[in-house]
């Protein structure tokens, strides 16, 4: 399945320069490779990544495959563009259904050797397209530490709106713990 037969985003998305592909099993290596290459990168703004392990890396897969056919979350690999979805994992994004009846939350991160390519932005403007093709959705948000200026830059771009602030689940320890919401609707 490739697309919307049930109400879903679709499995693989082209929005040049990158390529989002569902993750699925055989992802592992890549996952674990691009996370532990940028674990300074990734530290300061992702509670997750202080104790990553291979385990950290089984468990975010199996709950990704779990999530997507639940239909709560919607995890990608961010791959540079390439037509077979084979290209290297360059991050990871995803559509999250966290903020209540008819929106979604996206989250994004890049491998270090890819920041400032503009890959997370398209990464996150195919998936506000995705989003506002499901039925029922109507809002997207963006949420980011008040302190993490470079994810600010995304919703900005795309034409989010800053919404409000509220605390987050999670202070990260780069962090003021303090979340910036951006949203875009229908």
């Amino acid at each position: 399945m490739t697309g919307q037969e049930d109400n879903r985003p679709n499995e693989l998305i082209e929005h040049a320069p990158v390529t989002l592909r569902r993750f699925r099993p055989d992802d592992l290596d890549a996952l674990f490779q691009a996370v532990t290459e940028s674990l300074d990168h990734l530290r300061p703004w992702m509670p997750w990544a202080a104790d990553y392990s291979l385990a950290s890396a089984e468990e975010y897969l199996a709950g990704s495959v779990k999530s997507w056919d639940e239909g709560t979350e919607y995890n990608y690999a961010v791959l540079t563009a390439s037509p077979d979805g084979r290209g290297p994992l360059a991050g990871v994004a995803g559509l999250m259904a966290r903020i209540g009846p008819g929106g979604l939350e996206i989250g994004y991160w890049v491998h270090r050797g890819y920041v400032r390519r503009g890959l997370a932005t398209a990464a996150t403007a195919a998936l506000v397209e995705q989003a506002f093709r499901l039925p029922g959705v109507d809002r997207v948000e963006i949420v980011h530490d008040e302190l993490n200026v470079a994810s600010a830059g995304i919703p900005r771009k795309l034409g989010f709106t800053e919404v409000g602030r509220r605390p987050l689940d999670f202070r990260p320890p780069a962090g003021s713990g303090t979340g910036v919401v951006w949203r875009l609707t229908r």
